[in-house]
């Protein structure tokens, strides 16, 4: 058996630990969020559009923060995490807030087994599908749980970014999927300094491998868009060049950062 045939029990252990550490980090700002502070960024805001009255499903959650502003904007929200810590601190905000987004602890692949209903959106954003060997069946997922023309809304850092070595001085991985990526990393991108340790496993995955899996699974694509920025602090070398917007320093706008996909079921 190869090491990264156990990627979720490996993985599902690190983000147990790094959601610790998350909650209580000046990234996720827990004070400005449960005052009121919408945590989804201008990009998915607006191909999410006016979500009051909608069933929105979002995969890979973490601890909610984005799903209960969902649920904040008036829709129906299921949010899904395979991390227990995770989903139990989701759950605890849910009350504290007194909002009705209902949660689940399971790994994307596995959620046809436990959830049977159909959505008007699935959403993911932001570091999701590196987690994930195959996206084949991933946008088979995403297909299953969509009604005849609900819509996609996926919103992803560029493969790009993640070709580069830590400190984007060379290029280190290939640009298409290939071996799985087992690394041991110290601190997390919300708390470079937190006091953990943990490995991982991850896969790079091109653009055309994510448009060709949903196409391949009954989903045209209608929309399409890279950015020069990322709208979050959670690289090395990053500098805020407008509000809200940042790029590597030595790079500039030379390389795209992350994209966004609009997908609507047939």
């Amino acid at each position: 058996m190869k090491k990264e045939d156990n990627y979720i029990t490996v993985n599902k252990k690190a983000w147990d630990a790094k959601t610790v550490h998350h909650t209580a980090s000046d990234f996720y700002d827990m004070a400005g969020f449960l005052a009121g502070r919408n945590t989804l960024n201008e990009i998915e805001l607006e191909l999410l559009g006016n979500v009051s009255g909608k069933s929105i499903l979002h995969l890979q959650c973490h601890f909610g923060q984005d799903t209960l502003s969902l649920s904040r904007m008036g829709a129906k929200v299921t949010g899904v995490d395979f991390s227990l810590e995770a989903i139990n601190k989701a759950r605890e905000l849910n009350e504290q807030l007194g909002l009705d987004t209902k949660f689940i602890c399971c790994d994307v692949y596995s959620l046809p087994d436990v959830l049977d209903e159909e959505f008007d959106i699935v959403f993911t954003s932001y570091g999701t599908i590196a987690w994930l060997p195959d996206l084949d069946k991933w946008a088979a997922v995403v297909s299953h749980f969509l009604k005849p023309g609900g819509r996609f809304v996926f919103v992803e850092f560029h493969p790009v970014v993640w070709m580069f070595d830590n400190d984007f001085t060379k290029v280190t991985y290939n640009y298409f999927k290939s071996d799985a990526i087992i690394e041991e990393e110290t601190g997390t991108y919300a708390d470079k300094e937190a006091n953990i340790r943990n490995e991982t496993i991850s896969w790079n995955h091109s653009i055309s491998e994510v448009l060709g899996g949903l196409l391949n699974h009954g989903l045209s694509i209608a929309q399409f868009q890279e950015y020069d920025y990322s709208p979050y602090n959670c690289f090395n070398h990053l500098e805020e060049f407008e509000l809200g917007k940042f790029r590597v320093k030595h790079l500039g706008n030379d390389i795209p950062m992350v994209y966004s996909v609009l997908a609507i079921k047939q």
